[in-house]
């Protein structure tokens, strides 16, 4: 797995997207579907942001990375 994400996209997501989107899934009740979309969010944006790689990324073609840019992968 390369990494696809640079600095600035992983700390956006680990310190801003995700804690919003827990506070919302709060917000409108955890036990809701739409709380429990929003906790998978949540994780979603942790997880991709401690490996550095995102798959919807990949799939389109996109990179932050400034790094990926100058290796072949």
């Amino acid at each position: 797995m390369t990494r696809n994400m640079g600095t600035w996209d992983r700390l956006i997501r680990a310190l801003v997207v995700a804690p919003l989107a827990a506070i919302a899934a709060v917000a409108v009740g955890a036990g809701t579907v739409l709380g429990i979309v929003l906790l998978a969010v949540a994780a979603i944006m942790l997880v991709t942001a401690a490996v550095g790689h995102c798959p919807l990324y990949r799939l389109v073609g996109l990179s932050t990375c400034p790094l990926s840019r100058t290796r072949s992968a």
